[in-house]
Order: C-alpha cells, then structure tokens, then sequence
C-alpha cells in the first residue's frame, strides 16, 4: 500500500483554521543583517534542493514559502499534516520544516510529533531532516523534538539566518 492510500486510510484530516496569537502570525523575527548572497547550499550538483514546509498558519507558510525560494530552493508547502509523507515521498524533499501544533480535527489527531513517527515507519522517508518549529512555549518542546529526532528546533518568529543556517547544516 502507498504511503498516501495508508495517511488516507488512517486520517481523513482537513484543513481547519485556528485563531493565532501575534506570535505565531509572525514567522520570521526582523534582522539588522544583510541576506545571504546566492544560494549557496540551496544546490546539489547545479540542482535545486527541495525544501517542504508543513504548517497550519498561512501567514507563515507564504512567509516560509518566499524567503527559502529567494534563496534558491524549490518549496514546497501544505497546511495539512496528515499529507506530510505522501508529499515528502512524491516531491522528492531534502529538508523538512514541521510545525508542532495543528489544530484538532478528523479521525486522528496531529501534531508535529505525529508527523515525524509516521516517517520513521517508511525507509524512504526516515533520513529526511526535521526542522521543527512552534509558536507556542517553546521550553515545552524543544527537547521533546530534538529526542524525537529534529535536527534542529526553533520558536515563532524565527531568526531567518539561524534557520537558512540549521538547513545549510541538515543538508551537509
């Protein structure tokens, strides 16, 4: 059985939309630093790394969205997260960029740490790097995240050149 047929078989999750504090409508913190220049990291061979981003608050989905492909990568994005690994399996991602919490919904409840249990189940998928963030406290997560496996956490807003940095470090 595919992936998909299985995440569907398991979940018949949907969107659904959720009030956000300030915070978490924020997705990256104001930086006095000048960009990076080209998209050094962004390319494996001349080719374009793939990059999906996995959160419930559009904002911060277009906010990731515009800055990671300013950089050079090819991204892809998806408020759903119970549509992770058959999206991850499908575009063929090098990165992944997983937010915590999704609103409650469907036959199976969500979150990042959901998420990251269900790629461990497929080969193809278990060596993805995680990148997970929060816009909720993040003393309650972060090291349930990096023991579940992240190889980087961070907190709404995020600091864009900490994140493009943990990503340059996840793809080697």
């Amino acid at each position: 059985m595919s992936i998909a047929l299985k995440l569907v078989a398991d979940s018949k999750q949907g969107f659904h939309s959720k009030k956000t504090c300030n915070k978490e409508k924020t997705a990256f913190q104001p930086e006095n630093e000048p960009a990076p220049e080209g998209n050094q990291g962004a390319l494996q061979g001349g080719v374009p790394r793939g990059i999906l981003v996995v959160d419930d608050n559009l904002v911060a989905l277009k906010a990731f969205e515009t800055r990671l492909k300013a950089d050079g990568f090819i991204v892809t994005t998806t408020p759903n997260a119970a549509s992770v690994a058959s999206i991850a399996e499908t575009a063929k991602v090098d990165v992944i960029i997983l937010d915590i919490n999704f609103p409650a919904g469907g036959q199976m409840e969500w979150s990042g740490f959901t998420v990251m249990q269900w790629l461990k189940r497929f080969p193809e998928l278990a060596s993805i790097p995680v990148i997970m963030v929060t816009g909720s406290d993040p003393e309650q997560h972060r090291e349930k995240a990096l023991a579940a496996g992240a190889v980087a956490f961070f907190q709404k807003p995020v600091k864009y050149s900490e994140l493009r940095a943990a990503i340059s470090h996840a793809l080697g």
